[in-house]
């Protein structure tokens, strides 16, 4: 068994080139005492008070050896709590996670006190999850404010926290979180499994998780559910889904999710049923609308003429008279040249970024429309798809289907409107055989289940909603009683 010395010289053997490290050592009693730290990722005031500071009265209080040890070992000798390392390599993984070594040299231990202190932001508003009614809280970096966040918003006991590690370097805190009772304890289980086989170098952000969970990657569609708001996650909490929460990132992951749950905002439930049923109806046309307007407008104007009023037609053919380009290549240059432009609307700093962003769409699209490279008309199907994209409310679902614009623009313009007709009635049949977690994506229209489209494209009162998704919740499905 190797001695107490051994063990701190494993220690600072492996620090040797940390010199952010400090030592203080003291000699209370005929005991070598050596206090080792990290001055830049704990509290030091509070070490020095509560740990040193009682130090060095002990040394100088007239007391055995024994009695010193004794205290040291039933934990009365400082106001903190304390526990004992397993070994140096357990002490040199807690050291670099903000904890307090205390090395007692003679006594062949190490005492570890947590008094991690890192630098955070305060809880600020959501950047990303905008609304008018409702909480502005959003999450932030720090895992244990976002816990308290989310403790403010449900106070019971049935609230249940798995804390996982993951990242071997990274050492990365991650919390799933769940309403024991309401969620389907299969897909705890799941979760639990896919956590625990993480064997990567770093987990940097929540997204790392997401993509070493995610069943069936041949998918442009999320699995995940991405949000920032507290008031989101316990809501969906509440109906029966899980949360996963990861130090150092401002997101959770909501799971199972449908393409449903990802249509809907937190603000939906903010506002009166009639104002927030309108809002869906708008958006859920407009999520069409960002996908296929620009495929069926070429399919149109290329193949199905005839479908144009004469009118309108005239008006479109005068437009692209003088264009040297095909609608298909008219189309793909617009929509490239809006996609750069919205990422160069997000990379430019956020002072000149809006202005930019919208000054150079303005004057690109006038200039283009001059200069006879692209039509009018073909501006104006570009301009409102890009637009339709933003009322999508979640960032990962609008990407997908901006992504599957291009596949659909190439075959609108190559086979027309029966190619866009296909490829679209294959897209849906994707969806309906995709599972999240083993929930079905397109729930509640595959498999059909009419009581739940209380909540699809309109939302009807609050009182009316007497029962939680079947798509989520197994157990306790009731959550209002009968008036």
């Amino acid at each position: 068994m190797a001695t107490h010395i051994t063990m701190i010289e494993q220690v600072k053997e492996q620090l040797a080139a940390n010199e952010d490290v400090d030592y203080q050592n003291f000699i209370i009693h005929g005991h070598s005492v050596v206090l080792i730290y990290i001055a830049s990722i704990i509290n030091v005031p509070v070490m020095q008070e509560r740990i040193a500071y009682v130090l060095i009265q002990e040394s100088a209080a007239e007391q055995t050896k024994e009695n010193f040890v004794s205290r040291l070992n039933n934990g009365t000798l400082f106001p903190l709590l304390s526990v004992m390392a397993k070994s140096p390599e357990d002490a040199i993984n807690q050291l670099v996670q903000g904890k307090v070594l205390l090395c007692l040299n003679e006594a062949n231990k190490i005492f570890m006190f947590d008094l991690v202190k890192y630098e955070k932001r305060s809880v600020s508003e959501s950047q990303n999850e905008l609304v008018v009614i409702g909480p502005q809280e959003a999450f932030i970096e720090d895992i244990d404010t976002n816990l308290s966040l989310l403790r403010h918003k449900i106070k019971h006991p049935d609230l249940k926290t798995v804390r996982y590690e993951a990242g071997k370097y990274t050492k990365t805190i991650i919390y799933v979180v769940y309403i024991e009772g309401l969620c389907n304890p299969e897909i705890v289980q799941d979760l639990d499994q896919e956590i625990r086989k993480i064997d990567i170098d770093a987990v940097l952000g929540i997204s790392y998780t997401a993509e070493q969970m995610k069943k069936g990657n041949h998918t442009p569609f999320p699995q995940f559910q991405y949000t920032e708001r507290p008031d989101s996650v316990a809501a969906s909490l509440l109906e029966g889904r899980i949360g996963i929460m990861q130090d150092g990132t401002p997101s959770a992951l909501l799971v199972p999710v449908t393409l449903l749950s990802l249509m809907q905002s937190s603000e939906d439930y903010y506002q009166s049923y009639m104002s927030a049923s309108w809002i869906r109806i708008v958006r859920f046309f407009f999520a069409i609308i960002s996908m296929l307007l620009p495929s069926l407008y070429v399919a149109i104007t290329t193949f199905q003429t005839d479908m144009i009023p004469t009118d309108l037609l005239m008006t479109i053919t005068a437009a692209r008279e003088n264009i040297p380009f095909s609608a298909l290549t008219e189309a793909f240059i617009m929509e490239l040249t809006f996609e750069g432009l919205r990422e160069a609307g997000t990379r430019i700093p956020k002072p000149v970024g809006q202005t930019i962003s919208i000054i150079g769409a303005i004057v690109i699209g006038q200039a283009a429309v001059q200069a006879g490279i692209v039509s009018s008309p073909m501006v104006i199907v570009v301009s409102i798809t890009g637009i339709a994209s933003y009322i999508i409310p979640h960032f990962e679902l609008g990407l997908a289907m901006r992504l599957l614009r291009f596949p659909l623009l190439v075959i609108g313009g190559t086979t027309g409107l029966i190619g866009v007709f296909i490829t679209a009635f294959i897209v849906f049949g994707h969806l309906v055989n995709l599972k999240s977690f083993g929930t079905p994506y397109m729930q509640p229209f595959a498999p059909l289940v009419l009581k739940e489209w209380k909540d699809v494209f309109i939302r009807v009162p609050s009182p009316a909603m007497k029962d939680r998704p079947t798509a989520y919740a197994t157990r306790n499905t009731r959550r209002q009683k009968q008036k």
